[in-house]
């Protein structure tokens, strides 16, 4: 399971602005810079953070770009969803058929309830986890989903 480059920059990029004071925003250099991503791919990035609704920029002396809203207003889901979309959809089963003496489409098929069960999982997580969350560290989530798997089951 791989998740692309830009789903992997745009929440390092959104996490980078998340950790600065509200009032003072960060330029394309500073956040291209700190995340050692080049200029270009880090103003496209944010250009469609910014599309997405996640980001606002201004211009000018103390311009640059800030959240839209507070942290614990967006969800890592959401972002994952609108960079990316899903590991799977489903569209999958129409992309990859299979041969044409086996059909993948049929009720009983194993690899979809797998693909499924993973996307739910995933989901599951990525739900209620905020960039908020994510600011606060790498101890606060794995808490977080070691309490998600004892308040939830997974549901085909």
């Amino acid at each position: 399971m791989k998740f692309s480059t830009q789903e992997e920059y745009g929440l390092r990029c959104l996490l980078r602005v998340a950790r600065e004071k509200a009032d003072k925003g960060l330029t394309i250099p500073e956040i291209s810079k700190a995340e050692g991503i080049t200029t270009h791919n880090t103003a496209k990035i944010l250009r469609a953070l910014r599309l997405g609704g996640f980001l606002a920029s201004s211009r000018g002396q103390i311009g640059g770009y800030t959240l839209s809203r507070p942290a614990n207003d967006i969800h890592v889901k959401d972002v994952l969803d609108f960079l990316g979309g899903k590991l799977f959809d489903a569209e999958f089963c129409n992309d990859h058929s299979g041969s044409d003496s086996i059909c993948t489409h049929t009720v009983d098929c194993s690899i979809r309830s797998l693909w499924q069960m993973l996307q739910s999982a995933v989901d599951g997580v990525l739900k209620d986890m905020t960039i908020k969350d994510l600011v606060a560290g790498e101890e606060n989530i794995v808490s977080q989903i070691s309490n998600i798997g004892k308040e939830e089951t997974i549901k085909l």
